[in-house]
């Protein structure tokens, strides 16, 4: 139990730079000044070096309800309740069921439900959902960003997109191309799924989509029949927009704001994790250490999980073996230090993040070109041992699985969830959820004829089992439990608020960001699929 000894300890070793330590890695805090960008070295479980955090702030910034931002505060409390936990825990929430216009859905993808907690200020994940248009299925990503959200959000907004375009038949880019050059309503792409809070880059939308169209018209130019293979177009899309992020802030820009945004974007950095849905086809793609995995319900009843990716880190030995094949063998012992890329970064692969791409002479060079002074001292840094790069790449690992009646629902999420749960813990939260949700459908039919005494009785029965106050939202689920279990699994209401009152200059000691994604597959769909094949 989380007593308030236990939280007047918390704030109490905050104020005496008590450095914490969580599952092995080391946290502490770089603050911003909003009014004038200062830059501290961070120490987090992201970055080692000087990082850069997106100077369009509040634009990003989310309702910080009862959370303090300083540790410094003189009137500091960990109370909330219950009602004040529901309203910052669920502000994220996001939902949507597949329509079943015919009365026959043969979408394999029943709905989908998210959400996000931030702790850093502001939130520096990212998230997307969207029905393709122009092809078949459904895509769903999470992007984690480090050293600010300017890549994240950049990289949220663009590469489903890119995806799609790769997966577009030659007829199609054609008329697209054909309907840009005759300057008609281009056809939508995608129908995206987004919360009313999602942001959007609207400054750099132009430039974004031009460099959209040089893709698909590279793709029209390479001529490939019959196009892409699934597997293919996702890496190419990965690697195209990873080459993009990198020749923007090369090229000269219209204004300040576009040449400081393409700084940004560039020189932080975001890891990424996108399923595609198709039928019973799925395929992840995965660059870093974001998770997807299955919840598999087997015959027996018992549920089993599948993981769907590999965490691109220090702690994969399959990453270890592959960098130490890209680069000469004098620099076996200096790639990792410290279970980090050259001592710097966690994650193994990610957009972004220039400094460990370029070469010296370009990074310098770019720098000189498009810097004032103070830009200067926040992007320039060299890291140690810095002689062959690139040492980090956006190349997806891209994962192929069947889908079968008995795989229930995937679950994407960043890190800052799997830091606190394990993957069984996971799919064990989500199955129970889903078996009182179900197991709530009868307790709401009616008896003929209704009197109060039976609707006494319902709403008591409903009380009793916790119906009211159980999160409808899986993710909002999951993140409660992430943030607020105690050793035995339970939800500690104090531990809870605690967490969530957190200020600015202590969360990121005890959380990550948190964002998670949970698509309910159709199981009739998907056995239908067999019976008729």
């Amino acid at each position: 139990m989380m007593s308030r000894t236990v939280s007047s300890w918390i704030l109490s070793s905050a104020r005496n730079s008590i450095v914490l330590q969580r599952k092995g890695r080391l946290y502490s805090i770089c603050i911003p000044n909003r009014q004038k960008i200062k830059w501290k070295l961070v120490f987090s479980k992201r970055l080692l070096y000087p990082a850069a955090s997106c100077s369009l702030d509040n634009v990003f910034s989310l309702k910080k309800a009862f959370r303090h931002t300083s540790t410094e505060e003189e009137q500091f409390s960990f109370q909330l309740s219950p009602s004040q936990i529901n309203d910052i825990l669920r502000a994220g929430e996001l939902s949507h069921k597949i329509l079943d216009l015919n009365s026959k859905n043969t979408n394999s993808v029943l709905r989908f439900e998210s959400n996000q907690l931030a702790s850093n200020t502001p939130i520096e994940d990212r998230r997307s959902a969207a029905t393709c248009l122009q092809t078949r299925g459904m895509m769903f990503g999470v992007f984690d960003g480090h050293a600010g959200s300017a890549c994240a959000q950049a990289v949220s907004e663009r590469l489903l997109h890119y995806i799609a375009v790769s997966l577009m038949s030659r007829q199609a880019l054609e008329e697209i191309e054909l309907a840009v050059e005759c300057m008609k309503p281009v056809m939508p792409i995608l129908q995206l799924h987004k919360h009313p809070n999602d942001v959007e880059y609207r400054e750099i939308t132009s430039q974004y989509f031009e460099n959209l169209r040089v893709y698909w018209q590279h793709l029209l130019d390479l001529d490939i029949e019959p196009g892409f293979s699934l597997e293919e177009a996702m890496v190419s899309a990965f690697k195209r927009l990873d080459s993009d992020i990198s020749l923007e802030v090369q090229a000269p820009q219209e204004n300040e704001l576009m040449r400081n945004l393409a700084l940004q974007v560039a020189f932080s950095g975001a890891t990424a994790c996108v399923a595609h849905v198709d039928g019973v086809h799925l395929h992840v793609a995965n660059a870093g250490d974001c998770r997807a995995i299955l919840g598999v319900r087997e015959e027996d009843g018992t549920w089993s999980t599948l993981p769907l990716t590999r965490d691109h880190n220090a702690f994969d030995e399959f990453e270890i073996r592959r960098l130490k094949r890209e680069h000469p063998r004098s620099e076996e012992k200096t790639l990792f230090v410290n279970d980090r890329l050259l001592g710097i970064l966690m994650p193994s692969r990610a957009f972004g993040d220039v400094q460990l791409k370029w070469s010296k002479e370009l990074q310098h060079s770019v720098l000189e070109n498009s810097c004032d002074a103070e830009a200067l001292n926040i992007y320039q840094y060299v890291p140690p041992n810095y002689h062959t790069p690139p040492y980090l790449t956006a190349e997806p690992e891209v994962t192929y699985h069947k889908l079968r009646g008995k795989d229930k629902f995937l679950i994407i999420a960043s890190d800052g969830l799997w830091e606190m749960l394990s993957n069984e813990q996971v799919v064990k939260l989500v199955a129970g959820h889903l078996t009182e949700l179900n197991e709530q459908k009868p307790q709401l039919a009616f008896e003929k004829p209704v009197n109060l005494g039976y609707m006494h009785n319902l709403l008591l029965k409903r009380k009793n089992r916790g119906i009211a106050s159980l999160d409808q939202n899986i993710a909002t689920h999951l993140i409660r439990h992430a943030i607020g279990d105690n050793e035995y699994g339970e939800v500690d209401q104090e531990k809870l608020a605690a967490m969530l009152t957190l200020p600015e200059d202590l969360a990121r000691m005890y959380r990550d960001d948190i964002t998670v994604t949970v698509v309910y597959f159709n199981s009739e769909t998907i056995e239908n699929y067999y019976r008729n094949n």
